[in-house]
């Protein structure tokens, strides 16, 4: 099917914009682009469709949540692209995250923002502690994206599909990495950025933020009293939101987290990925990704076991997987040093426990003092410094290998989530006088 050429300027009726998308209902390709010049597409992205009920929704207009308020997954001609794409062409193309235009929601003749967003290397964890017989780890080592987090993926995406859309003002609950990551996009796009912060939240992440010219605030609450913030403020300040699962297309930027690891595995992927859980957006896209990839006939095997990982002062995810539940409760008086998976109520829990069971998976919840250790063991065994989040699913590893939840045999991927050096480290206190 083929994609316009046409040299619209995108920010105007969604009419233009929609004209820009794969339209697998299209008749023949002169009906299509009406005298205009076809090539292959750039996206087959066709529709947006309610992670709950199916319904559809246009993919060529500005979105939040779908009518039932839930989130929205990007859908697209995968029939057609399995005929005209090989995951030969893929894997031949630079390695970075745009290498997967056709399955991303980027229209034709955008511009997309971008800053660098690289493949992420996999770093087996040799020296560092595991049980006898079992295989090094790997850690999917996502400190190298810029910002240096994986939120660097999903803003990416969602910053540049609000530019699309004519957005020019954004705003952010975050727990300091997603509002870094969208403070710089929003700078790079000429937008304003409007972040909340809970109290805690590590000063080096307000200080990139602010650096990067958002609008930064301290809220004497956790993510979700400031995603509360972000709502009202909607009408009286239009800003677009961009909160977690709130709008269709960080999932789509996240999802590449998996869809790299297919082609790093040659196509096979790991036995089991253990992946630090608090709003679940990786962990979904990863599952949407591999579903993707299966359709289009370019997996060969099974489908790795995810694991959610979460700390023990805030595990609602463990909880209800463990009871059975489809939804989870909120988690009350939430604490953990690994602030990036502290989130008390997630939007899309329904999802996140449908992958874990789709897959045949698990949910673990580790103590800070489990993180901690881990953090330590890792950066002086093996020379990797890991986020709190990242940490935790190392201390999960080792958990789960201790109580055989995993096979000596399996090949195990970790996702370090952001640089260890935006984090806390250890006060030196040792001195010496050359007097």
């Amino acid at each position: 099917m083929a994609r316009i050429n046409s040299g619209c300027e995108l920010f105007g009726a969604p009419s233009i914009i929609a004209l820009l998308y794969h339209t697998a209902e299209r008749g023949t390709e002169a009906d299509a682009t009406d005298g205009m010049e076809c090539v292959v597409s750039y996206t087959y992205a066709t529709h947006l469709e309610c992670s709950l009920t199916g319904e559809s929704h246009d993919i060529g207009r500005l979105q939040g949540l779908s009518a039932a308020g839930k989130p929205l997954l990007a859908r697209y001609d995968l029939a057609a692209l399995r005929r005209e794409v090989t995951r030969e062409q893929i894997a031949t193309r630079a390695p970075d995250l745009w290498r997967w235009h056709e399955l991303l929601p980027i229209p034709a003749r955008a511009k997309e923002v971008r800053l660098g967003e690289i493949e992420t290397p996999l770093i087996p964890l040799a020296r560092s502690e595991r049980p006898a017989g079992f295989r090094p780890p790997l850690v999917k080592d996502e400190g190298r994206l810029p910002t240096g987090s994986f939120k660097a993926r999903g803003l990416c995406i969602a910053v540049t599909m609000a530019a699309v859309h004519g957005v020019r003002r954004v705003a952010i609950p975050t727990n300091g990495n997603a509002g870094a990551a969208m403070a710089a996009y929003a700078a790079r796009a000429g937008m304003e950025a409007f972040c909340f912060c809970p109290e805690d939240t590590p000063e080096i992440n307000l200080s990139e933020i602010a650096l990067h010219g958002a609008r930064v605030w301290r809220v004497n609450g956790l993510i979700n009293d400031c995603a509360r913030l972000v709502a009202a403020g909607k009408a009286q300040h239009g800003w677009f939101d961009m909160s977690t699962l709130k709008e269709p297309y960080r999932i789509e930027g996240k999802k590449t987290m998996g869809l790299e690891l297919a082609v790093q595995f040659d196509w096979h992927l790991p036995q089991v990925v253990f992946y630090p859980t608090g709003g679940g957006t990786g962990l979904i896209g990863m599952w949407k990704a591999w579903q993707e990839l299966t359709e289009l006939g370019w997996l060969a095997g099974p489908l790795p076991r995810l694991v959610a990982v979460q700390a023990s002062g805030c595990a609602p995810i463990v909880r209800a997987f463990d009871s059975g539940a489809e939804t989870a409760t909120p988690w009350e008086n939430a604490h953990t040093c690994a602030a990036g998976i502290r989130v008390p109520a997630a939007l899309g829990d329904f999802l996140i426990l449908r992958a874990l069971r789709a897959s045949r998976g698990f949910a673990l919840a580790v103590a800070d003092e489990q993180i901690e250790a881990a953090r330590a063991q890792v950066a002086a065994a093996d020379g990797l410094l890991l986020s709190p989040e990242g940490a935790a699913t190392y201390a999960a590893y080792l958990e789960a290998a201790s109580t055989r939840r995993i096979e000596p045999t399996d090949e195990v991927v970790l996702f370090n989530c952001a640089s260890g050096l935006k984090y806390p480290m250890p006060e030196v206190t040792q001195r010496m006088s050359v007097a």
